[in-house]
């Protein structure tokens, strides 16, 4: 039963996360009766690549060499360096630490895919 309760959980995360990146203003609707516009909309998404990761990170049965946390936090550095590059690109949003977080997050994102390779191969 807890493992169910647990595969639940993450589905409603995952599934709100899905929902969050794709359609934020109707997810900040739905959630909190307000709506969402200009900076609001990009934090919107970020909290749904979060909330992937966390679902990932949470489902249960997974690998033990490729673990939950591993694959939570390559999708999420991964995911998030990807949007905020694009924020830049097409929104013409961008702080001055907008770039040091895109490569921070890319790189973190490349390391966990070669230990991710690592343990696959030796797994």
């Amino acid at each position: 039963m807890p493992k169910a309760l647990l595969r639940l959980a993450c589905i409603v995360e995952i599934a709100t996360a899905v929902a969050a990146i794709a359609a934020p203003r109707a997810v900040v609707a739905l959630l909190l009766g307000e709506d969402v516009t200009g900076v609001g909309v990009a934090v919107a998404r970020c909290f749904g690549v979060a909330l992937l990761a966390l679902g990932l990170a949470c489902w249960p049965g997974a690998p033990q060499a490729r673990g939950p946390a591993l694959r939570a936090m390559l999708v999420y550095n991964a995911a998030i360096a990807l949007y905020l590059a694009y924020l830049f690109a097409f929104r013409q949003v961008g702080g001055v630490l907008l770039w040091p977080a895109v490569a921070l997050h890319a790189a973190v994102a490349a390391l966990l895919v070669v230990a991710w390779r690592r343990s696959k191969a030796t797994g």
